[in-house]
């Protein structure tokens, strides 16, 4: 498996990690990278790198990177307001963006409710950072990048996680703040380094050109080689994809026997 499974990020053969990800799960979705950069500058600096010359939601940069297989990095200047910029670490939570009142009345039916909203979600502290970059994750460009960012149908995703606790087995949890949820995914991960899972927004759909079957997993690339093995470990077993259906009506023994049978 060459440098998958090397514990040192930098020397992490990504194109290889992408490969054994389509090969398992045989995702449609181009896996990405994300990356925080403390300077306009280091940012600027990734190979073809691409600049926005309109402005954007943080969805619609990660849709270039995950849709379009660009490399593209933003600043707050590129991006439509503090709800994006705030996810992750461009923009403080100020009183104002604390105060949700953009979605009172259109998500949520009280101040109070649009308000707490606000305080549920998973940002980026304010200050380290100042521009973000998204790239395909077999371009090696960000390397490595802060987090991964991948795009599964629910029976690919169910698998994908199966994989993750086929060792040191922990249980997942997460949460839904509804709207802006990619502060859900790219906003917990980056925050708590911690795999993350999200069903997409309204607007991540609607300008991010996330498929209505989709969800998103986010975390740290030092997860995908425990996955990926734990992905081959199960397909040996039998538990690989696609899911073949056994049938409704079928006598079950003859199914499950296979798998648990001594």
């Amino acid at each position: 498996m060459g440098n998958l499974i090397s514990s040192d990020q930098s020397n992490f053969d990504f194109k290889e990690i992408v490969a054994a990800l389509n090969r398992l799960l045989r995702l449609r979705t181009t896996p990405i990278g994300m990356k925080l950069f403390a300077s306009i500058d280091e940012m600027e600096a990734i190979t073809r790198i691409r600049r926005p010359d309109a402005i954007h939601t943080t969805d619609q940069i990660v849709g270039m990177a995950a849709r379009n297989g660009w490399t593209v990095g933003i600043t707050m200047e590129d991006l439509v307001g503090a709800q994006c910029g705030t996810v992750i670490g461009l923009h403080p939570r100020s009183d104002e963006w604390l105060s949700g009142k953009r979605m009172q009345g259109l998500w949520y039916s009280e101040a109070e409710d649009a308000s707490n909203h606000q305080q549920a979600m998973d940002v980026v502290p304010f200050g380290r950072y100042q521009a973000m970059a998204v790239s395909p994750l077999g371009s090696g460009r960000l390397n490595p990048p802060d987090i991964v960012l991948i795009y599964a149908t629910p029976a690919q995703m169910i698998l994908f996680i199966n994989g993750l606790q086929w060792t040191g087995y922990k249980k997942l949890e997460w949460s839904c703040v509804g709207e802006s949820s990619c502060a859900d995914s790219w906003g917990r991960a980056l925050s708590t380094g911690e795999p993350s899972l999200s069903i997409p927004c309204f607007a991540e759909r609607r300008y991010g050109g996330v498929m209505e079957d989709e969800l998103l997993m986010a975390l740290p690339p030092e997860f995908l080689p425990k996955v990926i093995d734990g992905l081959e470990h199960l397909s040996r077993n039998g538990l690989r994809y696609p899911i073949a259906p056994y049938g409704v009506n079928n006598d079950v023994r003859a199914g499950m026997g296979v798998s648990y049978s001594d």
